[in-house]
């Protein structure tokens, strides 16, 4: 993992830093969205990744939860420029780390399939059978 970046469960964060990193990760203009009661409503907790001292938000990864034992990693991005740097890698191996504490038997997570050597490979998840209806 790049040795200037540290990995924080439950991190503090503005909305407005994950809303730039999530947009410029995810391909979609920024927008006014509530990250923090999102969140807090519906999630296990979140990772955020940040340079030293407390410094810019470099990466970011959400868990959210049924409430029981499964919980869905979501919103993986790590800056662009920082990328094949470990940074992801640690997001999930922090997010693996806390739900398992948390009590979780499960983590899900959906993924594109040129990121399949990263989930399965580099992260440990192992291929699942699953369905999918777009709405």
């Amino acid at each position: 993992m790049h040795t200037t970046i540290t990995c924080t469960w439950r991190g503090p964060f503005g909305n407005d830093e994950v809303e730039r990193l999530h947009a410029a990760g995810f391909g979609h203009p920024p927008a006014d969205h509530d990250w923090r009661g999102q969140l807090e409503r519906h999630s296990l907790g979140w990772v955020c990744a940040r340079r030293p001292a407390g410094g810019a938000l470099a990466g970011f990864c959400n868990v959210a939860w049924d409430g029981g034992g499964h919980a869905f990693l979501l919103d993986v991005v790590v800056e662009r420029e920082l990328r094949r740097a470990g940074i992801a890698t640690a997001l999930v191996a922090t997010a693996t780390e806390e739900a398992r504490a948390a009590g979780c038997t499960w983590l899900h997570v959906d993924f594109e399939e040129h990121l399949r050597p990263f989930y399965l490979d580099a992260c440990g998840f192992r291929p699942a059978p699953a369905g999918l209806i777009a709405l």
